[in-house]
C-alpha cells in the first residue's frame, strides 16, 4: 500500500458496502430501542418514555432509508445527533432510570 503523509492507506469501503453497514447499523440500533422501551414499559409506563423512544424508532427508520438512497453521511449524522437530543432530553426531564 502506498503511503500518504506518514500514514498507510487503508482500503476504503465502496458505495454499496458503506449503505449495507449504514443499514445494518440502523437496524440493531432500531433492535435495541425496541427492546429498551419495552424494558422501560414495563417499570415505569409514561408517554413520554413512548415519545422519546417513538422518536429514536423514527430516526433509525430515517437512517435505514437514507442510507438505502446512498445519503450515508447524512444517515450517520441523522442517527448520532438525533440519539444525542432523545438522550439528552430524557436526562433534562429526569427520568428515573434514565442517563
Amino acid at each position: 500500500m502506498r503511503e500518504r503523509n506518514g500514514q498507510e492507506d487503508r482500503p476504503s469501503l465502496t458505495p454499496r458496502q458503506a449503505r449495507r453497514v449504514r443499514i445494518v447499523l440502523s437496524a440493531v440500533v432500531m433492535l435495541v430501542v425496541a427492546v429498551a422501551l419495552v424494558i422501560r414499559l414495563g417499570s415505569a409506563p409514561s408517554v413520554l418514555t413512548v415519545g422519546f423512544y417513538g422518536i429514536a424508532l423514527i430516526l433509525s427508520g430515517t437512517a435505514i432509508v437514507l442510507s438505502r438512497r446512498g445519503r450515508t453521511r447524512v444517515a450517520t449524522a441523522v442517527l448520532g445527533l438525533g440519539f444525542v437530543l432523545v438522550l439528552l432530553g430524557e436526562w433534562m426531564l429526569g427520568f428515573p432510570g434514565g442517563v
